[in-house]
């Protein structure tokens, strides 16, 4: 097997999908490697009845790029699909995201001078203090009310920590809508794979050598000598066998369920906010689709604290974390024939749209880069 390959794939995710279909085009050998029994990372579904199940949460595609959705649905059809949550406090709906709805169901407000009325004066405590954290960001953007009943259990529970032990960036840009308009996403271009995300990966990779079930840990000195060089999506931290410490990030469980009816919530998704309650949303996957069926599929999500051997879901983008995760990025741009992607490669998080541009550019910048020799 020694550099048998033009490239190696490590992650058959999103990333590494579109990558190596890029290289493919180009008469590139490659081989995609996956550590799970399924292709497709975190966006896998498995149909079930008709039913295309999340199976590691809701994905919505969206973007305002034309030339990302133009690029995606080349790749297969894209269902349009307007994702309108709702927030569930102690059994009272409120709309997400924050608009004239929301309002509304919190205060009685009917018009935009009433919700604009009633937020100064949610706000007004506030107002002159530098947020130093999430629960002072909170406070200063939507006051105690909201912040009490829609953010803080929820936010709490995702990330596994205090409100004021959380920077202020997270929710820096809370939207808030004087509209009547529950549409979550402010993107142009919204929808969801009519066949589901699988299919999607799996024409991506249509005519590439995969491997399922295969840990690129596990015969490191192997894979290293297997291509001329290596697309890397899994943890930066972890390639460089965790030298300067482990990056810290958040895990996730789930527990799907088929119940015996046609409508279990009457929404695709719907969230959680207080505290109490372990879980933070409920996803009815049959109404991503309209799927016509005499059962429904549900999932309860459940954050959970990560360590090495988890799933690791969410980067923990804290000053520590950064820091430490610059010198890896350092070292990285040191390390030849190694190129760093995805969420995890990056260490960011990512929208869907943002991998597949950012897929696009590393292939292109590839491609351009051995042009030259």
């Amino acid at each position: 097997m020694n550099k048998y390959y033009d490239y190696l794939i490590v992650g058959s995710g999103l990333f590494g999908a579109v990558f190596a279909s890029e290289m493919k085009k180009r008469g590139k050998k490659t081989i995609v490697i996956e550590r799970r029994n399924h292709v497709g990372g975190n966006i896998y579904t498995e149909r079930t009845g008709g039913i295309d199940v999340h199976k590691y949460g809701p994905h919505i595609f969206h973007t305002s790029k034309k030339d990302i959705w133009d690029y995606a649905n080349e790749i297969t059809f894209f269902k349009p699909f307007t994702l309108c949550p709702l927030a569930n406090f102690r059994d009272k709906l409120y709309n997400l995201p924050f608009n004239m709805h929301t309002f509304y169901q919190m205060w009685g407000v009917t018009t935009p001078a009433q919700a604009m009325e009633k937020l100064a004066k949610e706000r007004a405590e506030y107002a002159d203090i530098t947020p130093t954290n999430l629960e002072e960001q909170a406070l200063k953007s939507v006051g105690r009310d909201i912040y009490e009943k829609l953010i803080k259990g929820y936010t709490e529970k995702q990330w596994g920590r205090k409100c004021n032990e959380l920077p202020p960036f997270i929710i820096r840009r809370l939207p808030l809508r004087l509209i009547f308009d529950n549409n979550y996403f402010n993107d142009t271009f919204q929808g969801i794979p009519a066949e589901g995300y699988t299919v999607m990966i799996n024409k991506l990779l249509e005519g590439i050598e995969v491997r399922l079930c295969t840990d690129f840990f596990a015969d490191r000195k192997i894979w290293l000598n297997t291509a001329e060089k290596i697309i890397f999506t899994g943890r930066i931290d972890e390639f460089f066998d965790e030298r300067f410490g482990t990056l810290e990030y958040r895990s996730l469980r789930f527990e799907h369920e088929t119940l015996a009816m046609e409508n279990y919530q009457g929404a695709p998704v719907v969230n959680f906010t207080d505290a109490t309650i372990p879980y933070t949303r409920i996803t009815e996957h049959k109404h991503f689709s309209g799927a016509k069926a005499n059962f429904t599929i549900i999932s309860r999500e459940y954050p959970a604290p990560w360590k090495p051997g988890d799933e690791p879901y969410y980067p923990i983008n804290d000053q520590k974390n950064n820091l430490l995760y610059q010198k890896y990025a350092a070292l990285a741009k040191e390390t030849p024939n190694v190129i760093f992607g995805g969420r995890l490669g990056a260490y960011r998080y990512f929208n869907m749209d943002e991998v597949l541009e950012t897929a696009i550019a590393a292939a292109k910048t590839e491609l351009n880069n051995l042009s030259v020799y």
